[in-house]
C-alpha cells in the first residue's frame, strides 16, 4: 500500500510505499519514471481517493524510477511486478492521475464487494 502527499493535502512530490512483508518502506521524493517495460499485466487496484470501488488497470511489469534521496543525491531503482504497480500508482498521484485514467476504454470500476468475489489477487509467478 502507499500514499502520496497530495492525497492528504500536502502539495509536495512525495509518496511512501509499504511493500508487503517485512520490507522497509520506500520513500519517493520527486520521483520520475524513466523507463517502463513493454511487457504489461492487468490487475485490480484500489485507492484511498475512492475506497469503495476497484478498477482493472494495465501497468508495465517493470519500471525504472529516479528519486531524490534525503541527502540530495539522485537515486535510480528498478522495480518489478507488484512493487512496480504500487510505485507507479503513487507516482501517478503526484502527476495528478487516478488509476481510472489508466483503465481500458469501456472497463468500469466495480464495487469492492464484487471485487472480493473475483478471486483475482495480485499473483506474480516466479517473482
Amino acid at each position: 500500500m502507499g500514499i502520496a502527499a497530495p492525497q492528504i493535502g500536502i502539495a509536495r512530490a512525495a509518496a511512501i510505499v509499504q511493500p508487503p512483508g517485512d520490507a522497509p518502506a520506500i520513500t519517493l521524493l520527486n520521483p520520475q519514471i524513466t523507463t517502463c517495460s513493454e511487457e504489461m499485466d492487468e490487475h485490480y487496484e484500489g485507492c484511498l481517493s475512492f475506497f469503495d470501488v476497484r478498477g482493472l488497470v494495465p501497468r508495465p511489469l517493470k519500471i525504472t524510477v529516479e528519486t531524490t534521496a534525503l541527502t540530495g543525491e539522485t537515486v535510480t531503482t528498478v522495480h518489478d511486478r507488484g512493487l512496480a504497480r504500487l510505485i507507479h500508482h503513487e507516482i501517478d498521484h503526484l502527476d495528478g492521475l487516478l488509476y481510472t485514467t489508466r483503465m481500458r476504454t469501456g472497463v468500469d470500476p466495480i464495487p469492492v464487494e464484487e471485487y472480493r468475489q473475483t478471486g483475482r489477487a495480485w499473483v506474480y509467478e516466479g517473482a
